[in-house]
């Protein structure tokens, strides 16, 4: 999604900051929803997977996915998939490619996602 007239500006990473990019469309408009919901979790979570997408700090709130959905394709390449919880029903969910440390958001929502249920 290419930035326009009237978006915000996110910073670039500086040192050893991960790139957090949209995957998704719907992950754009997601995050968006979720600033304006929950903007102070919404930023300690870009804080966070600024800093270290792959934490095992507080595995209730950041944590790999297990199962079919341990995993998510992107571009034809298989990621790792995490999710984290932002909001009691708001998740974003990211494929981390390491190699380039770059974060692909493919999921960013309010509600939390029906796949788990």
């Amino acid at each position: 999604m290419s930035p326009k007239r009237g978006d915000d500006v996110s910073p670039p990473p500086v040192g050893e900051e991960w790139r957090l990019r949209f995957a998704t469309n719907e992950a754009a408009k997601g995050w968006g929803e979720l600033g304006a919901e929950a903007p102070g979790n919404t930023r300690r979570y870009f804080e966070a997977l600024r800093s270290d997408p792959l934490s095992l700090a507080d595995p209730d709130r950041q944590h790999r996915l297990r199962g079919r959905l341990a995993a998510g394709n992107l571009g034809g390449q298989e990621y790792p998939q995490w999710e984290y919880e932002v909001t009691a029903g708001g998740r974003v969910r990211y494929l981390v490619d390491e190699a380039r440390r770059t974060v692909h958001l493919v999921y960013a929502s309010t509600r939390h996602p029906k796949d788990t249920e």
